[in-house]
């Protein structure tokens, strides 16, 4: 993008295309959705943005839900789309039960995966410490230890070889971190303290929770509550894989994104 306070994106597929939004969750950036788009979803315009406080997209505060859906706003009117089918990551799952909460004009279907919602305030706080205690790493050995052994242990070599390539930089101090800015991510782990919005009653909403990741992002008491609001509209399935639904399990994500277009 070309103004200051735009958000840096990526785009895939061709400009007339089916619109999708593709948001990425916490530490992340667009490009992490480059093989799902062109591989497996060739024919679709994928916009992929990456997030306020993330790789190239402006740092600067403030990092709420509702900043977040001003920015894509944004985005979507500079692109001129229409409704859109938004795909959200975990975090960006939670953003987009924002956007179709607050603008649901532009949301015409949903597919969350994973999303991280309405969390235990304990918990974030603990999380949020770590972060601000450990935000980088001694070298790039150690931060690929770190995906390998956690949510992305199942994803293939290549694509932790590719995002580690875009997205980790070398500090002024010889280590080295994610191409993120460390206060917002704090500020980002106290929004999903907050409670849970739903999607107007008519959006078409896939909801897929990573059935390894314990305890899941994504509580049954929200489950229900979707379940409740979407009745039909609905369809909610639990996979065998970790947290990065979209980059394990990429097929299946596109097939997914299809059935609600």
């Amino acid at each position: 993008m070309s103004t200051p306070d735009a958000l840096h994106t990526h785009l895939f597929g061709p400009a007339d295309g089916p619109p999708v939004l593709a948001l990425h969750g916490l530490t992340g950036h667009g490009r992490r959705w480059r093989n799902l788009a062109e591989t497996y979803l060739p024919d679709l315009r994928v916009i992929a943005p990456d997030l306020r406080g993330h790789g190239r997209s402006p740092w600067t505060p403030p990092w709420s839900f509702e900043s977040h859906v001003a920015d894509l706003s944004t985005l979507l009117d500079t692109h001129d789309t229409g409704p859109v089918t938004v795909v959200g990551h975990s975090f960006g799952g939670a953003i987009a039960l924002h956007l179709a909460a607050t603008a649901p004009e532009r949301v015409r279907s949903l597919v969350l995966l994973d999303p991280a919602i309405g969390l235990p305030g304990d918990r974030l706080l603990e999380v949020a410490d770590l972060t601000v205690r450990y935000p980088d790493y001694t070298d790039a050995a150690e931060a690929r230890s770190e995906k390998t052994h956690g949510d992305w242990a199942g994803v293939a070599s290549d694509l932790l070889d590719e995002e580690i390539a875009e997205h980790l930089v070398e500090h002024d101090d010889g280590r080295v971190g994610w191409r993120i800015c460390i206060p917002a991510f704090v500020a980002s782990w106290g929004e999903l303290a907050r409670e849970p919005v739903l999607p107007p009653p008519g959006v078409r909403t896939i909801l897929a929770r990573a059935g390894k990741v314990q305890p899941p992002y994504t509580s049954d008491e929200f489950r229900r509550a979707l379940t409740d609001r979407l009745g039909p509209n609905l369809t909610m399935l639990e996979l065998a894989c970790d947290h990065m639904i979209d980059q394990e399990l990429p097929q299946r994500t596109a097939e997914l994104i299809r059935s609600v277009l």
